[in-house]
């Protein structure tokens, strides 16, 4: 049996997107929108900060170690319901 607390997507969104904003690595803009668990692993997704030609920028690299920070951290607690 799991030690993890149940959470709605909204309710874990809200605390991500919290994170976010008080982490150092915070750029203007950086959200996550959407979170899905597969494998017991919250997976985030959001804005990439892509060029107009769809081509990554430099804070493409600060927002997916973000969302990696926030599956690390989220997934030993919470499991989505």
């Amino acid at each position: 049996m799991s030690d993890k607390k149940p959470i709605s997507e909204l309710e874990l969104l809200m605390i991500a997107n919290n994170i976010i904003q008080e982490h150092d690595d915070y750029i203007e803009g950086m959200r996550a929108t959407s979170v899905v668990e597969k494998d017991e692993v919250l997976i985030f997704k959001g804005e990439y900060f892509l060029d107009d030609n769809g081509i990554p920028t430099p804070n493409t690299t600060a927002v997916f170690n973000m969302f990696k920070y926030l599956a690390h951290h989220l997934s030993k607690e919470f499991t989505v319901r």
